[in-house]
């Protein structure tokens, strides 16, 4: 029992820096997406989303499949008022395994379409990252409304 006991701490040791250094690329990436989005940078965000057609984006009942349509969806968006303002304070990851993470944050949107009144809306953000040979990538987006993590 002793020699178990032994052996799982020293897995549970061995693997922590991996995952924390995996939390810390998360946030960064994380920082790094808002900031092109609230710069309107639309290059710079689909240089961060996984080359995938099955790449996702799941927002306000509506599904996009694809960096590509991502990108042409944010076009229109970022043609009218778009800011995202996150809770970097209950930023939360969980290490899925050593390619994948799952990231949750409460963000606030302002958006409005061209020549209207912006609009404010709570999102909890749920994206997962997937490690590719270019480094971490945003693989899947979910924004769900008036949520809170609890």
């Amino acid at each position: 029992m002793r020699v178990f006991v032994l052996i799982a701490m020293a897995l549970i040791f061995c693997n922590a820096p991996a995952r924390a250094a995996g939390n810390a690329d998360a946030q960064a990436l994380f920082v790094r997406f808002v900031a092109a989005q609230n710069a309107h940078d639309a290059d710079a965000v689909r240089g961060m989303l996984w080359n995938s057609p099955t790449m996702l984006w799941y927002t306000r009942g509506k599904e996009f499949r694809g960096p590509d349509a991502v990108v042409r969806v944010l076009h229109d968006y970022f043609a009218g008022t778009w800011h995202l303002d996150p809770d970097l304070s209950a930023f939360e990851t969980t290490t899925i395994n050593d390619a994948t993470l799952q990231v949750l944050v409460p963000v606030v949107f302002t958006r409005g379409d061209p020549g209207q009144v912006p609009q404010q809306n709570r999102f909890l953000i749920v994206q997962t990252y997937t490690l590719t040979a270019d480094g971490w990538r945003v693989a899947s987006i979910f924004a769900l409304a008036n949520t809170q993590l609890k």
